[in-house]
């Protein structure tokens, strides 16, 4: 059973070729400005990368980077892990689905890893609409297709979307999924865009200075910006990269208790942190870009922001 390119024709485009040119437009700048600050591509023991999910040409030109970070010659799996837009759980909810399509070409959802995943009893099984409907695994496919696309034969994805768990209920789940994430042949996915800003997302936190934060409204704006909202969203976000780059699942809870920043990926990343904490080596994590939609400079203004993660793991000699 397929599940359709959903949000293909909307969120991005569903001609085939003009979206293979799309993405190799972004392909090339992101390789280019890496190269150029010195990075040397692709780079090694890359396990898990975290990159956007809004619409393509939005998000797109920066989750090229984190696609073009990670060694794909020994990779025969990928793990998605997607929030939950669409419907309220506590669960990590498997697929019904047995392929995903876009409209470069279909991708096989690696079975055997759902049914033992599946087996340990914690994992709930998403609604097939909601599945159809949540856009959070379907806006990487395209780039998991075009990272593969020479060795397409050998790749198959585990597509879980990720409820609201307890901070327990994340660290269980990551014991159950950090085999996975120890194994040379898998890559995990993290989907996750960053700070949602504006009164349409019910999210107006404002960093006047490092030590003071407040939700503007309309009585406090005009005595309160002392510097473009669209730095104090920035500076807000990179506090929570920075999080995320220590790679304390602690530190990045503790973060998200106290600024409520709505990184609507915070779950999957939670779990992925809390997986990281299991393991053995030499592990690190670094932004290599990050981005905004537009830039927020009243109270009438929203933003999306986006970065691009990458996250090493090297084993143990």
């Amino acid at each position: 059973m397929i599940r359709p390119a959903s949000h293909a024709g909307s969120w991005y485009t569903n001609d085939k070729k003009a979206l293979d040119k799309e993405l190799n437009l972004y392909i090339k700048k992101s390789v280019e400005e890496m190269t150029a600050d010195g990075l040397q591509l692709p780079i090694k023991h890359v396990k898990a990368i975290i990159a956007p999910h809004a619409g393509i040409r939005y998000s797109g030109p920066t989750s090229a980077y984190a696609y073009q970070c990670f060694e794909t010659e020994n990779i025969k799996r990928v793990f998605i892990l997607g929030p939950s837009h669409v419907c309220a759980t506590r669960e990590c909810l498997l697929p019904n689905y047995d392929t995903y399509e876009t409209p470069l070409g279909n991708l096989p959802v690696d079975w055997s890893v759902i049914e033992d995943l599946h087996k340990t009893g914690l994992f709930g099984l998403a609604d097939s609409e909601d599945e159809i409907n949540e856009h959070s695994i379907e806006m990487h496919l395209p780039f998991i297709y075009k990272a593969f696309e020479k060795q397409l034969s050998d790749i198959k994805i585990v597509p879980i979307i990720v409820g609201s768990p307890t901070e327990a209920k994340k660290k269980t789940y990551a014991k159950l999924l950090v085999p996975y994430l120890k194994d040379p042949e898998t890559l995990f996915i993290i989907s996750s865009d960053f700070c949602h800003w504006g009164r349409r997302f019910r999210y107006t936190y404002y960093h006047k200075d490092k030590d003071h934060g407040i939700h503007l409204n309309r009585n406090n704006a005009s005595s309160t910006i002392v510097r473009p909202i669209y730095e104090s969203i920035q500076a807000l976000d990179h506090q929570g990269i920075k999080a995320i780059e220590s790679l304390s699942f602690d530190q990045f809870e503790n973060y998200l208790n106290e600024t409520d920043n709505t990184i609507c990926g915070r779950n999957p990343i939670g779990v992925l942190l809390a997986c990281l904490e299991e393991m053995k080596g030499d592990r690190s994590a670094r932004c290599l870009k990050y981005a905004q939609s537009s830039k927020c400079r009243t109270l009438e203004d929203s933003s999306v922001s986006y970065a691009s993660i990458y996250i090493q793991v090297v084993p143990e000699q």
